[in-house]
């Protein structure tokens, strides 16, 4: 207990914010549906009553934190957030079972934007409102881990990007405080431009504060069943692709470009990389379209084709049409799209492309001394040397994915799903994308009709990927528990 007590300070921290944002929405509320307002104050009292139990438990003085703990927290912490986020659902909405519920809010606070829920246009404005709220929290939370966790755990090759701010040798570490600030800062800032945009270019203030916080977590819960597909309109398709794309780029890199003034967020790797890919792939799409007979102008071909790449590599999830539909190129584009991810240290979700970019660099290098045996090959990325343990990482990462891919695969074909259901599933969970493939769970339907053990089954798989994979595995080691 004494070396998880600093965890537990920041657990304590993580239910009052929980149960303080759910108070929020009580305000925000439609009082006239006491069943909502009743659902809302409940759960809001139950993280209340755990955040009063992690101070209890953490009662003393900090000391140093180490890397088990840290490990143990990290799940626990993002489990209690999906757990109580299901609350609100579970109580307030009509007939929703509690693995239904559970589902919608570790879809939520995951950032997938996967959903059992039909009849969004006319449902309970004030937990639609909390759905959106799940993804926005879920989205900088992510941000926080890739930036000062999973360098420190020496997750999946993050060490690439250990900063200062990646140093929790004491929970009261200055550095950590002061760039999680800033990072909160950008994101509350950027929200408030994407509202303020929607708005004025046509959306509701309702839909306009909702879509604001599920673009800039590149969650992807929408207020109607036909997501994005509902705003008939050139202009939000372009800023929902624009924000989508904001919310794909590393954060650090919004702080370090507004503190130095300079273009540091311009001259990444990743960046660069990110943006040519949703280039070349809409453009790819756009004349395939056209080329096998589509009727609509170049520009309308070109908008859709931007918004739904640009939604499935960032790992949004939006939709304006059902792009399953474009034929088969389309199709296994999109497949490609799921796996790459945008960058590390955004809300998307996906492998990331950095670890595309090592895995280049290692043929390269396998290359470059297969033809010069006796050669040196300087490996750098960014402009900093890499070692091998980073490429050691990442490799382990890309392994366990696709290990995993195939038995969530396997086990879902086992609840009686067809194989492009079961695989597609499998892969947007993992992925942390939303909309699967196929008549069932494409986007033109969701995951409503799956059978209870699917749901549970992919509730674990989206966690399993938004922790990276190890900082979840890890716990399931002998090793890992002998302290």
């Amino acid at each position: 207990m004494t070396a998880v007590k600093p965890a537990l300070k920041i657990a304590t921290f993580i239910m009052l914010i929980w149960g303080c944002l759910m108070g929020v929405t009580v305000l925000l509320a439609d009082w006239s549906t006491a069943q909502e307002v009743r659902a809302m104050v409940l759960s809001a009292l139950v993280c209340l009553a755990v955040a009063v139990a992690c101070m209890l438990l953490s009662r003393g003085p900090s000391i140093r934190m180490k890397a088990k703990p840290m490990f143990l927290v990290t799940a626990v912490n993002w489990g209690l957030l999906c757990l109580t986020g299901a609350l609100p659902l579970y109580l307030g909405w009509p007939e929703l079972s509690f693995i239904d519920a559970l589902f919608e809010s570790v879809s939520g606070v995951t950032t997938t934007g996967s959903t059992i829920l039909i009849g969004l246009d006319d449902g309970p404005r004030t937990l639609i409102l909390w759905r959106s709220l799940m993804q926005w929290v879920g989205g900088i939370g992510i941000i926080l881990m890739a930036v000062a966790v999973l360098p420190f755990l020496k997750v999946g090759g993050m060490r690439l990007f250990k900063t200062e701010s990646s140093e929790w040798s004491n929970i009261q570490n200055t550095r950590v405080r002061t760039v999680a600030t800033q990072i909160g800062v950008v994101y509350i800032l950027l929200t408030a431009l994407a509202v303020a945009v929607y708005w004025a270019l046509g959306m509701t203030g309702f839909n306009a504060l909702n879509h604001a916080l599920t673009s800039l977590a590149t969650g992807g819960y929408s207020t109607s069943d036909s997501s994005f597909g509902q705003f008939d309109s050139n202009a939000l398709i372009w800023a929902g692709s624009s924000f989508m794309l904001l919310g794909g780029l590393p954060f650090l890199l919004y702080v370090q470009s507004l503190h130095d003034r300079a273009w540091h967020i311009a001259r990444d790797a990743q960046v660069q990389l990110l943006f040519k890919l949703v280039a070349a792939a809409a453009l790819a799409m756009t004349v395939h379209r056209l080329l096998t007979g589509s009727s609509e102008s170049f520009f309308h071909a070109l908008t859709h084709a931007v918004f739904n790449i640009t939604s499935v590599v960032t790992t949004t999830g939006y939709a304006t049409e059902d792009y399953t539909l474009w034929g088969s190129f389309s199709l296994m584009l999109f497949v490609f799209l799921m796996f790459s991810g945008a960058c590390s240290g955004s809300t998307s979700g996906g492998t990331k492309l950095f670890r595309f970019q090592l895995l280049g660099l290692l043929l390269r290098e396998h290359l470059f001394k297969s033809l010069h045996p006796s050669g040196h090959f300087q490996r750098t990325y960014n402009h900093r040397p890499v070692g091998e343990g980073v490429l050691v990482a990442s490799l382990a990462y890309l392994f366990v994915m696709l290990v995993s891919l195939l038995l969530f695969s396997i086990a879902l074909t086992l609840t009686g799903l067809d194989a492009v259901t079961a695989g597609s599933a499998a892969l947007t969970a993992l992925m942390n994308v939303g909309p699967g493939f196929g008549e069932v769970i494409g986007p033109a339907g969701n995951f409503s009709t799956l059978p209870d053990t699917a749901k549970v089954i992919l509730c674990l798989a989206m966690l399993l990927g938004r922790l990276e994979y190890m900082a979840l595995l890890i716990l399931f080691t002998p090793a890992f528990w002998r302290w």
